[in-house]
């Protein structure tokens, strides 16, 4: 390990298959799926994250003189600012118009994947700082004469590192359900509003009673069939909101390959024939959700299959939250309650720097007064309220 005198090398990787698994994953821990070699590795094999989409890898590797891996970063160059759920395209254009050049830049970030996490992957008993990696990422995006380096979905103690170390500093917010130690479902609603209560199991009731048979599969439970039909679903979402499909078919068969027991897709049939599923990725105390789709027109469905199964599966799991990805504020009222997300970034135009700082010392009151007002419309009872 390290001594602090030893000099480190930084290396980019334009295929995570460069870097030894192992290695890498001492990096990047085994709390948060979606940073490991196998999920990123299943994105650059199954062709969803590289040249088609615009996400060309250039992960970032720290090693010693005798080349062991000491930190790590999952990054990519993009000419783009699509994928990333943390909104930057009102910059680029505004640093077009003064004649900049704001494309290509670096993201630190997991694919289509608006997850928090570890970004910046520093093996425990390396004795390397974080800030040693941010450096070097600054120092690779200077050499590469590159605008920018983007951490997205970042932790709240790397965001305070990276805002130490002068990168500007950006809150987000989205819904997450905590466990407050519920043994069921029904102890979970207890804790809710009289009224709110109500509501939810009117849904539960109109979603359960449509004669659909639901089903919590987990790795190597869930086949070919259930694959197909997801992309299904997966492909129709995509083409009625955005467009353009960014995850091949072939990603759902290797996820479920490489990351076995992690992935947990919660499934509805009707009559024996799939109609809607639900994509989740469990951390050691988390689930993910991720994907989304359905065929045809059926009551409260989505509500039971992405939020309600969900907490039902977290419960009998003893984990300790859910976090239901980007936006949807018509969660809060199921029990997802407003939670801040992060990101750090570093400008290296002194002129653009100073005009985004600008904006994020104005966007952050704004997001914390958001999350303060929704927060009131939490379903939870509040001190005094009857039951």
């Amino acid at each position: 390990m390290p001594d602090g005198t030893e000099p480190l090398t930084l290396t980019l990787h334009s295929r995570i298959a460069e870097i030894d698994a192992a290695e890498w994953d001492l990096c990047a821990g085994r709390d948060n799926p979606f940073v490991s070699h196998a999920f990123l590795g299943a994105m650059e094999d199954s062709g969803s994250a590289g040249p088609r989409t615009g996400w060309l890898p250039q992960h970032a590797v720290l090693r010693t003189g005798s080349g062991e891996v000491v930190a790590a970063a999952p990054m990519y160059a993009k000419s783009h600012s699509y994928g990333e759920y943390v909104f930057d395209h009102g910059w680029a254009h505004a640093f077009e118009r003064a004649r900049g050049k704001y494309y290509p830049k670096l993201q630190v970030a997991v694919p289509f994947s608006p997850v928090p996490g570890p970004r910046l992957l520093v093996r425990p008993d390396s004795g390397v700082g974080l800030d040693t990696l941010a450096g070097a990422l600054v120092q690779a995006c200077s050499e590469l004469d590159l605008s920018s380096v983007h951490a997205t979905f970042c932790t709240e103690p790397e965001w305070r590192q990276l805002g130490e170390a002068g990168w500007l500093q950006r809150l987000g917010m989205q819904f997450h359900w905590d466990n407050a130690g519920y043994t069921s479902f029904d102890d979970f609603l207890g804790a809710l509003s009289s009224r709110k209560r109500k509501v939810l199991r009117r849904e539960r009731r109109d979603a359960n009673a449509a004669g659909l048979t639901f089903r919590a599969l987990r790795g190597g439970e869930i086949g070919k069939r259930e694959w197909d039909a997801f992309y299904r679903f997966y492909s129709s979402t995509v083409d009625r909101k955005w467009g353009s499909a960014y995850l091949t078919r072939q990603f759902f068969t290797l996820l479920g390959e490489r990351l076995g027991d992690a992935v947990v897709l919660m499934t509805a049939e009707h009559d024996g024939t799939p109609i809607a599923g639900a994509l989740n990725l469990a951390g050691t105390d988390t689930l993910y959700g991720r994907n989304w789709g359905c065929r045809g027109d059926w009551p409260f469905l989505h509500f039971e299959l992405c939020y309600y199964r969900a907490i039902d599966w977290a419960i009998a799991q003893g984990f300790k939250r859910v976090e239901a990805g980007a936006q949807g504020r018509h969660k809060i009222q199921r029990g997802y309650v407003p939670r801040p997300t992060f990101s750090a970034h570093w400008i290296a135009h002194a002129g653009l720097r100073r005009a985004i700082a600008n904006f994020l010392d104005e966007e952050r009151p704004a997001i914390l007064a958001d999350m303060a007002a929704l927060a009131d419309e939490s379903p939870f009872r509040k001190g005094g309220d009857p039951d």
